[in-house]
């Protein structure tokens, strides 16, 4: 294998071996903390434009799985790992993860130092950074790198054209699910709970959203920085003042926070992976969650008036859920309450949800 490196904007600079396809490329360096479900890392739209590490040490030793693979979502930059499973076992398998990656035009990077790197995130913040065949950087390669931003997640991610997924067995209530980049995970389990879900691209106006005659409506997780999407944080204001159930998931919650006055930031180094500790304010249980954030809600900015933060981040303290004033059947959420994607703890969201379309 060839030699590949790693530039920060930092100055550290990281050695490994290339894997996947062979070609130079620059992004935003992010860390993602699951120890499981490397397909579903790798067809997270949520890290669109982004190069994303992986604190797990091994990766790739159960193949490549298709059920489990989504190509629609592929967003990110490059996939750097600590050591690639070349002789994967499992009875799904279908193939090995690094040919998956050279078939699908991800640049990736084996042997390097994982742990060094994500310490350096860690402490510094996220940051772009330069994979390159050399560890000096070209005249051109420097202004990328100091240039570089994640622009236009949204509109790159989100599909095109509505679909329908049908409810299994009995239908109890039509769902619109505006796909902000993320939607089939939620989608499926909707339609598990006996949903006909509506899956509406993300330039759906406010129009056509109330003339579907939706039980309920559901904003889906995304990529890219939320304060961007001005035309949907508007969208989600005029959800909220409706009499609809509305639930907001990742992206879809920091636009409903938006929309009611409230500040997103961007964080230092996010919230990646599958082992996240969630605090309800009210009961005190804490939950573990699947996350996949570089933004958040600054809760000191959300008034009274607006909602109440229902949810905290247990390790520091950060917004990740809120009830809206507005709109009592309306809720948001920073994780990801669906199935496939880690933790099952949080599914009673949607179970939650699901009752307050049928209450109707």
């Amino acid at each position: 294998m060839d030699k590949i490196y790693l530039i920060l904007a930092s100055g550290d600079v990281f050695e490994g071996n290339s894997i996947g396809a062979r070609a130079e490329t620059v992004g935003e360096v992010v860390f993602t903390t699951a120890m499981t479900g490397y397909a579903g890392t790798i067809c997270d739209s949520a890290f669109y434009g982004q190069i994303v590490v992986q604190t797990f040490p091994l990766i790739g030793n159960c193949g490549v799985i298709p059920a489990e693979i989504d190509k629609s979502g592929i967003g990110l930059k490059a996939y750097v790992i600590r050591q690639l499973c070349e002789v994967p076992s499992n009875f799904r398998c279908e193939g090995d993860f690094g040919t998956f990656l050279k078939e699908n035009g991800i640049v990736g990077m084996e042997g390097v130092d994982t742990r060094r790197l994500t310490r350096v995130i860690r402490e510094k913040g996220v940051m772009n950074g330069v994979i390159s065949f050399s560890p000096e950087l070209t005249e051109e390669q420097k202004k990328l790198l100091a240039s570089y931003t994640v622009k236009g997640g949204v509109k790159a991610m989100s599909r095109s054209k509505a679909s329908v997924m049908p409810a299994q067995g009995r239908c109890v209530a039509k769902v619109g699910v505006i796909d902000f980049g993320c939607a089939a995970g939620v989608s499926r389990d909707l339609a598990s709970r006996g949903c006909e879900v509506h899956i509406l691209p993300h330039k759906v106006s406010c129009e056509e959203v109330f003339a579907g005659g939706y039980d309920g409506i559901v904003l889906s997780s995304g990529a890219g920085d939320p304060r961007e999407e001005k035309k949907s944080i508007e969208l989600a204001g005029n959800l909220i003042a409706g009499i609809r159930p509305v639930l907001g998931l990742g992206l879809g919650h920091q636009l409903m926070a938006l929309s009611q006055g409230a500040e997103v930031t961007k964080m230092k180094s996010g919230h990646r992976g599958g082992n996240q500790p969630v605090k309800d304010v009210k009961s005190g249980r804490i939950y573990i969650t699947s996350q996949n954030h570089g933004y958040v809600v600054n809760a000191d900015t959300l008034t009274a008036k607006a909602g109440k933060v229902t949810y905290v981040n247990a390790n520091d303290g950060s917004c990740e859920g809120i009830g809206y004033k507005a709109n009592k059947k309306a809720m948001s959420v920073q994780f990801s309450p669906e199935s496939g994607v880690g933790p099952l703890d949080t599914q009673f969201i949607l179970d939650n949800f699901v009752a307050k379309m049928e209450e109707k």
